[in-house]
C-alpha cells in the first residue's frame, strides 16, 4: 500500500505486552507504542487534529505562520505537519528540552527560540508569553496553545481512545499516563469511560508540579512548584485542556527513577521509550507497592515518545553521572555502560 504522504501514518499505534519488566506484577501490562507514530510520539494526533479544524473553520490558509510552546514533542509534530501543508512554523521551546529535540524541530524547518524554563508562567521571557507576543507581532498567524485549546483532549478522545478499546477488546480496566497539557490523558479517558465508567484512570505527575494537588484540593498551590528535568510531564500552571473530572487519581515521579526505568526499558522489552514513558512504567511499580492489581486487570500504558530525544540525557552515562543519579545504583541495581578502553 502507498500513502500519499506521511500524515497518513498518524495513529492506529500498536499496544504491546510487557513481560520482563512487569514479571513480579499481578495482571497484565500493555504499553500503547506512540513513537510508532511518523513523528515518533502522540502529539502527532494533536497537531493533525487541530490544523486541520483550523483549516475547515478558514483560519489557515497556505503561506501563513503557525505558532506554538512546546517542550518538543508537539513542536517536531506542527512541523511535520505545516511541511506538508505549506505552512510557516515557529516554535517557542523551554529550555529543559534535550539539544535532541531542538535540533530535531530546527532540521524540520521550523524557527526555534529557546526560552528559560524556570521562569513563571506570567514572566516576559517565558515560552508562554513570547509564543503569545509572536502571535501578536505575526500578521497572519495563529497560536496553537495547546495548554488551553480543547481541540488537544478532542484529538485522543476520537483517536487514541477508541484505539485503545477495539485493541482490548474492550477488557480495559486502567489507563496510566503522564499529563502534561493534559490532553491525551483527558480525552482518551473521556471516550474509554463513556463505554465503561468502571476504568480506573491513573495521571502520572512530577514533583515540582502542582496537578496533583490541585486534582485533590482544586487549590493552586505556588509552593508546589520547583525546578525538576523531566520534559514534557508536570505543570507549573492549570492547564484548561486537562479535565480532572475524568482522571482517578494521581501519582508523583522522581526524575531520578523515572530516568532509570526508561533505561529498564530498553534493556529488559527492547521499547526505546522516552523519559516520560520511563516516567509511566515507574508509576505502575509504584502503584503496585501500594495496592497490587488483580489476576484479570488489563493495565494500559501509554508510552508518549520515542528514546532518541533524550540521547543526551537518559540514554547519556555522563548526563546521568552528571545529575547524580548513579549514586545509588547497588539499591536500583542497573549499571552504567562499560566501554573498552
Amino acid at each position: 500500500m502507498i500513502f500519499d504522504n506521511v500524515l497518513e501514518l498518524v495513529g492506529n499505534t500498536p499496544l504491546v505486552k510487557l513481560n520482563t519488566i512487569s514479571q513480579h506484577f499481578t495482571g497484565t501490562f500493555i504499553a500503547k507504542l506512540e513513537y510508532f507514530n511518523p513523528g515518533h510520539s502522540s502529539k502527532d494526533r494533536i497537531a493533525l487534529h487541530i490544523i486541520q479544524e483550523a483549516e475547515k473553520k478558514g483560519i489557515l490558509k497556505p503561506g501563513d505562520t503557525i505558532i506554538e510552546t512546546t517542550s518538543g514533542n508537539t513542536g517536531f509534530s506542527i512541523a511535520m505537519v505545516s511541511i506538508i501543508k505549506g505552512y510557516d512554523c515557529i516554535l517557542a521551546v523551554s529550555s529543559k528540552s534535550s539539544i535532541d529535540k531542538v535540533n530535531m524541530l530546527k532540521s524540520m524547518g521550523a524557527k526555534v527560540y529557546v526560552c528559560p524554563a524556570h521562569v513563571s508562567s506570567d514572566d516576559p521571557r517565558s515560552y508562554y508569553e513570547v509564543a503569545k507576543r509572536l502571535h501578536k507581532e505575526i500578521e497572519g498567524s495563529i497560536y496553537i496553545n495547546q495548554y488551553f485549546n480543547s481541540l488537544n483532549a478532542d484529538a485522543h478522545y476520537k483517536t487514541t481512545g477508541p484505539e485503545i478499546w477495539s485493541q482490548t477488546q474492550g477488557k480495559i480496566t486502567h489507563l496510566v499516563a503522564c499529563s502534561g497539557t493534559g490532553g491525551t490523558i483527558s480525552g482518551t479517558a473521556r471516550y474509554l469511560k463513556e463505554q465503561n465508567p468502571s476504568i480506573k484512570v491513573i495521571g502520572v505527575d512530577a514533583y515540582g508540579s502542582v496537578l496533583k494537588k490541585y486534582h485533590e484540593t482544586r487549590t493552586f498551590d505556588a509552593n508546589e512548584i520547583y525546578p525538576y528535568r523531566i520534559e514534557g510531564l508536570g505543570k507549573n500552571l492549570i492547564p484548561s485542556a486537562t479535565d480532572f473530572e475524568v482522571i482517578n487519581e494521581f501519582i508523583k515521579v522522581t526524575d531520578e527513577e523515572s530516568a532509570h526505568s526508561a533505561r529498564e526499558l530498553s534493556r529488559t522489552e527492547g521499547l526505546f521509550a522516552g523519559y516520560t514513558s520511563g516516567a509511566v512504567i515507574q508509576a505502575v511499580k509504584q502503584l503496585n507497592k501500594i495496592r497490587s492489581f488483580k489476576s484479570d486487570d488489563v493495565v494500559v500504558l501509554i508510552f508518549p515518545d520515542h528514546g532518541s530525544r533524550y540521547m543526551s540525557k537518559v540514554y547519556d552515562d555522563q548526563w546521568m553521572k552528571d545529575q547524580g543519579f548513579f549514586d545509588n545504583l547497588l539499591s536500583i541495581n542497573i549499571k552504567p555502560v562499560d566501554f573498552v578502553k
